[in-house]
């Protein structure tokens, strides 16, 4: 890529934007940005944090868009808002997220694809720090905070800049833009319904596999079973055929155990992080790092040391023998993950639930009642609030009172409470010694913060 561009990022706060700016400032080029929730008064940390790296932030009032910049944003952002009507009477060229990031990814000797409904974060993360470990010096780009990249000077570690010859990425298959990445290893962590059907999801997977050299699949997804016969394959899991297969899971109260066998070998594993689901992500991990020179045994090493992400059950802390966990489960397989986790513990669950959309409420509301009611033990208990709202044009005809509808229906317990406040105060009037506060949810900076309110009220 053509080196000193400027760039201007239109929600440059976004879960995607945010470490891809970093990555290309850090790399030389001029970057601002705008976000509206910065506008709102949101997450004035985080914003203030960015402008001290140099960063010049402006109101999305189109003030800030000049010649000479190239505008990125993303597809969904509406052609009325001011800094892409700034930008289009400017006549500046327009990138979507994925668009920038797939430039610099496919420029890399080394790229690592990691796509999948669930898990993509943290087997990111995880492939991310194995390579650190390792010497390799990666760059990643991550659409969560990296815990063991994170410190004072980097509170939003979602990216780590390394050398431009090894580069590590998220892909989404939500929007269509894994087709626009050209990968060397191919990771997916599973296929299940979320944004899109089954049949485009197999479209869209299949290319992003046979485009790579290495593919990293899971042996114990039913949806991936097509792939698997493919030359370039490489299976997880802990069915018997797996290539790198994990047995003798065992949950512990700080993470589990496990033994994975690769390579005629054997190799105990031990993770600060809970639930089968992240043992499978660390063995897609190992697989996918093992690709590119990482002996197994080394990355098993570090995996011992991985602190994990940021809202990927991170334990927010404990007061009055009550454990509140942040989490970013937002759609029928991730919420299904987060509560098998759960149900591997004793103690109840008091689980609040922020829908992400009044759109994916549609798209999947049955099957997200279904995965809580399967998942939910007698003794949980679910508060749900309204879905998450910017404003805009949506359709919100259909809302939580019908996920809480159907969840009731399922066989298990569920209230819909209109207000995140509302859901709080019943849960903390609710906790007692031994129960776990779970806070679930995408879209929304401040649910981090929500839990920690709630922590807070509980001393």
């Amino acid at each position: 890529m053509a080196e000193n561009k400027s760039y201007f990022f239109c929600g440059i706060g976004g879960s995607g934007m945010l470490p891809l700016a970093m990555i290309v400032a850090a790399r030389g080029d001029t970057v601002s940005g705008s976000d509206r929730s910065r506008d709102q008064g949101r997450s004035p940390d985080k914003f203030a944090w960015v402008e001290g790296q140099n960063i010049a932030l402006f109101p999305q009032d189109g003030s800030g868009v000049v010649a000479g910049q190239i505008l990125v944003a993303s597809a969904a952002v509406e052609d009325s808002v001011p800094d892409i009507a700034a930008a289009r009477d400017l006549g500046l060229p327009r990138m979507t997220r994925a668009d920038l990031n797939a430039a610099l990814f496919n420029e890399a000797a080394q790229a690592v694809g990691v796509g999948g409904t669930s898990g993509k974060s943290t087997v990111t993360g995880m492939i991310g720090w194995i390579l650190e470990s390792a010497g390799k010096k990666p760059t990643v780009m991550n659409g969560a905070v990296m815990r063991n990249f994170a410190g004072a000077d980097t509170p939003f570690a979602s990216a780590l800049v390394g050398d431009t010859a090894i580069y590590v990425s998220e892909v989404d298959e939500s929007d269509g833009s894994i087709a626009l990445y050209a990968p060397d290893v191919a990771v997916v962590t599973n296929i299940s319904l979320d944004h899109k059907s089954l049949e485009e999801l197999h479209i869209l997977f299949s290319d992003f596999i046979l485009k790579s050299r290495v593919a990293v699949l899971n042996a114990d997804d039913d949806e991936s079973t097509p792939f698997l016969s493919f030359d370039n394959a490489v299976s997880f899991g802990f069915r018997e055929h797996a290539d790198m297969r994990a047995s003798a899971f065992e949950a512990l109260a700080d993470g589990c155990r496990f033994t994975v066998q690769a390579e005629e070998a054997a190799h105990q594993v031990r993770l600060r992080m809970p639930g089968r689901h992240n043992a499978a992500n660390a063995l897609a991990a190992i697989a996918a790092t093992c690709a590119v020179g990482v002996p197994v045994a080394q990355a098993v090493e570090a995996l011992a040391d991985f602190a994990g992400l940021a809202r990927r059950y991170e334990v927010l802390g404990q007061a009055n023998g009550i454990t509140v966990i942040d989490d970013f489960a937002h759609n029928p397989d991730k919420v299904a993950a987060t509560l098998a986790a759960v149900a591997e513990l004793p103690g109840r669950a008091l689980i609040f639930f922020q829908p992400h959309g009044y759109g994916p409420l549609r798209q999947m509301g049955k099957e997200l009642a279904a995965s809580f009611a399967a998942g939910m033990r007698f003794q949980d208990r679910l508060f749900v609030c309204d879905p998450v709202y910017f404003g805009g044009t949506v359709d919100r005809s259909i809302g939580s009172e019908a996920l809480v509808a159907d969840v009731v229906a399922g066989g298990a317990d569920a209230v819909h409470l209109t207000t995140r406040a509302a859901c709080g105060a019943a849960m903390l009037d609710a906790a007692k010694a031994g129960d776990r506060i779970l806070i679930l949810g995408a879209r929304d900076d401040t649910l981090t913060e929500f839990g920690r309110e709630l922590l807070g009220k509980l001393t």
